[in-house]
């Protein structure tokens, strides 16, 4: 866990262009809350306006350098907790609105085809009503006369997820955090997308990665490589796992978390399906039709 202790109602200086300001909206699915940053001094970019609350927006705006105004707004995926206030601001300053696309945009023929068929849960905290004004390709730039932006569409906590580029810095919202790993829910989510972006973003050479979530991770690199190893472990535990005979993925999760938090045990649960299904795709293990979060996967004989 970071130690980061986020100030409250107003910015703290990330970098001399870069503010960031903690939203009140503390949880454990959120660590303190969700991190807003402001990008340039004249025109000024927005990463993730948060929730649509009031106080949240007035620090927002209370932190917009002396003579610089609100041009571009970006969001990182229809999360409430990333994207919900994005509408209000943009109605308040006049700013455009940039983004992968709506809550359904990007998701895996995995992902489709199996929402069609239902039973797989999922849907934790979608803005199910986010729209962009712009939408964005993978390895798009965005520039002013202050920075350019570049968008890479990272796929894996939710389809629409990218992270954004300025420089060597990245904006990585929920894909890559200090704190915690990402959670993948399905449909939503898709945890081999969730892997191939942490492979895409391992090509560039970063300073540092700025989270939704939690404090600034300072060695990009070894944080990629760690969440790829911790998954690959992960499909080791359900693999071995499910040696013992067949299950669903709430006895699976039982099973393998067992020092967390009985509370957390559904949110782990639904990891653990990302892997089934995963695992599934591959043809490494069988499963019960139809396809559901409640249903029960077997080893292969």
């Amino acid at each position: 866990m970071s130690s980061y202790p986020p100030p409250r109602g107003t910015f703290d200086q990330v970098t001399p262009s870069i503010r960031r300001i903690v939203a009140p909206n503390p949880s454990p699915m959120t660590y303190h809350g969700t991190n807003t940053y402001l990008l340039g001094e004249k025109q000024v970019a927005v990463i993730d306006p948060g929730p649509n609350d009031d106080a949240h927006l007035s620090a927002i705006l209370a932190a917009v350098p002396e003579g610089g105004t609100i041009t571009h707004i970006f969001v990182t995926h229809a999360h409430y907790d990333h994207s919900e206030l994005a509408m209000h601001l943009s109605k308040t300053v006049g700013a455009t609105i940039y983004a992968f696309g709506d809550h359904e945009a990007g998701k895996s023929a995995l992902m489709k085809s199996l929402s069609e068929q239902g039973g797989l849960g999922g849907g934790e905290g979608i803005d199910r009503a986010f729209e962009p004004d712009h939408t964005l390709s993978h390895m798009q730039n965005v520039t002013c006369d202050e920075w350019c932006i570049t968008a890479h569409h990272t796929p894996g906590h939710m389809a629409n997820h990218m992270c954004f580029q300025v420089g060597k810095i990245l904006f990585t919202a929920d894909h890559v955090m200090d704190w915690a790993t990402s959670m993948v829910s399905p449909p939503d989510g898709d945890v081999g997308d969730f892997m191939r972006s942490c492979e895409h973003l391992l090509d560039f050479d970063w300073d540092l990665f700025l989270p939704g979530h939690g404090d600034s991770v300072r060695a990009p690199k070894e944080r990629l490589h760690w969440l790829l190893s911790h998954r690959r472990k992960r499909e080791v535990q359900i693999l071995t796992q499910l040696q013992a005979g067949p299950a669903t993925p709430h006895e699976l999760t039982k099973a393998i978390y067992t020092e967390i938090d009985a509370k957390l045990i559904p949110v782990a649960a639904r990891n653990v399906f990302a892997h089934l299904l995963e695992l599934h795709n591959k043809g490494l293990i069988s499963a019960e039709k139809p396809i559901a979060f409640d249903g029960i996967f077997s080893p292969l004989s």
